[in-house]
């Protein structure tokens, strides 16, 4: 119960948008004891060698614009090429190719041939997972680009990616190298992810992240098709990058997020690493249902608004209720 927009905001915000605080603690605690365990996999006879110099965190649990409920974590852990080269065709699709003197590489390639199988690198993750004591009775196993951990005393799933680095190209960038899911390999390069969300969160002084997360919110809801995270994430940072101001009230920002949404689903959605172009691959009639609802929430927003102006918090409440969902907080 609330007596104030303001306060409605926060408490909504703190209960059902945001992580809970004690929990994103003990999952920051489970996830590097995990890389201590995955660095031990060194000693193992025959795994592969590791490169913990490039280990990276990924994802929006470590871009901090991730919402309730904690499912999932990401990790890459870094491997050794020794001496493996690459080669990438028109479409991304890139092949590692082993030297026979790379044996544990080697005898993870394709069938008589010497490009590593990323299916196989994956695999043999999870055979060294397996062999840790603590994980004994976890559901362990291969999902498209990474091995996935699931312990039973936790609600999340630990994504363990593994990764190569490159070396500098002719334009002086290096990337990350992981599986594509398929038994090849494709180009990423999480920094760029994680330094884009950074400045444009510290331009605004540090306002940007609760906005994204209550649209992730919005976005969840059943009243429209819900978008990819990463893709409305880029969308939404392209949008504030542009603001030359984001007030610290979340209530204010909002009917220019839904004006935005409203015309910008349209619109291509780079992606800001420069690697996967176009990330808006939805088709035109979930576009346009995205931006009906868009547009119909932005008119809500507005009344929200005025309401509040004149005072009158409980139809300001209400208002932002029928965009939020029951969840939000009523007016007392």
């Amino acid at each position: 119960m609330a007596t104030t927009v303001n306060n409605a905001f926060s408490e909504f915000m703190k209960n059902y948008v945001n992580l809970d605080s004690d929990e994103t603690l003990i999952a920051r605690g489970s996830r590097d004891w995990l890389i201590k365990q995955i660095d031990n996999f060194d000693s193992q006879d025959g795994f592969l060698k590791l490169y913990n110099d490039i280990d990276i965190y990924f994802g929006s649990f470590a871009r901090r614009t991730k919402i309730r409920e904690l499912d999932d974590i990401d990790l890459m852990i870094g491997l050794g090429g020794q001496g493996s080269t690459y080669s990438e065709d028109y479409f991304g699709k890139i092949e590692i190719i082993v030297p026979s003197s790379a044996s544990d590489l080697y005898s993870l390639c394709h069938e008589d041939s010497d490009k590593l199988n990323s299916r196989k690198v994956i695999n043999r993750f999870i055979r060294g997972l397996k062999n840790v004591p603590q994980y004994e009775k976890a559901d362990i196993k291969r999902n498209n680009e990474a091995a996935t951990l699931k312990l039973k005393t936790y609600s999340w799933v630990f994504d363990i990616v593994p990764c190569f680095f490159t070396s500098n190209d002719s334009f002086g960038r290096t990337y990350y190298i992981i599986p594509d899911g398929k038994g090849n390999w494709k180009k990423t390069d999480p920094r760029k992810d994680r330094d884009n969300v950074t400045r444009i969160n510290q331009k605004h002084n540090g306002n940007v992240m609760n906005v994204i997360r209550l649209i992730k919110y919005w976005n969840k809801r059943a009243t429209m098709p819900t978008m990819g995270s990463y893709l409305l994430e880029c969308l939404l940072l392209s949008y504030f990058d542009n603001n030359t101001n984001v007030s610290s009230f979340i209530d204010l920002e909002i009917p220019g997020v839904f004006l935005h949404i409203y015309t910008a689903i349209f619109n291509d959605v780079q992606d800001p690493k420069n690697i996967q172009g176009n990330l808006n691959q939805l088709s035109h009639e979930d576009k346009q249902k995205i931006s009906n609802r868009a547009y119909a929430d932005y008119t809500k927003a507005l009344e929200a608004r005025k309401a509040e102006n004149e005072g009158d918090h409980a139809l300001s409440i209400r208002k932002w209720g029928e965009i939020f969902g029951s969840n939000f907080p009523k007016y007392s």
